[in-house]
């Protein structure tokens, strides 16, 4: 923790809830992806406000939560994000928590230095996880092929029940 910067309880929280796969009846309110961001006091990592996607919105609302989490990104400062990742490789059927290092080009350099010395913070609270992404831009992370990139490469056959 080179930067002093802790993480919250709300966000080891939800991160031990999207890893967790509840009961079926729970399954709406799980949440699909989320954006942490530093407090405004630059101290601690918490939950971005409104910055969600539950299960219960695919497809009713949200027809590619992939490309909606994408949009939630702001383009011009950085942020940290965990998205729950439902795809198929060739063989199986998997569902994958992904890190994602969200540190824009245009970012001020100081967000950048923070965000980039509190990683770890938040990533030791994380455990378990099996991906994990820097994007330095939109063109890092456009499309569902280069998560499924990131997932798998060439074995991913569909992601979010949609072909790549």
């Amino acid at each position: 923790m080179a930067s002093g910067v802790t993480v919250t309880d709300d966000v080891i929280k939800t991160f031990n809830d999207m890893k967790v796969r509840k009961a079926e009846e729970d399954k709406k309110s799980r949440k699909k992806a989320v954006l942490f961001c530093l407090s405004d006091d630059k101290k601690s990592i918490v939950l971005e406000d409104g910055k969600e996607i539950l299960v219960g919105d695919v497809g009713d609302t949200i027809m590619d939560p992939y490309l909606h989490f994408v949009n939630m990104l702001p383009p011009n400062d950085c942020r940290y994000g965990l998205y729950d990742a439902k795809y198929e490789t060739r063989e199986t059927k998997k569902e994958d928590l992904v890190f994602v290092f969200w540190a824009p080009e245009n970012a001020p350099l100081k967000s950048k230095m923070i965000y980039a010395s509190s990683k770890d913070a938040i990533k030791k609270k994380f455990s378990g996880i099996k991906h994990e992404w820097q994007a330095n831009g939109p063109e890092d992370i456009k499309d569902r092929k280069s998560l499924a990139e990131k997932l798998g490469g060439s074995s991913v056959m569909s992601l979010e029940g949609l072909p790549l």
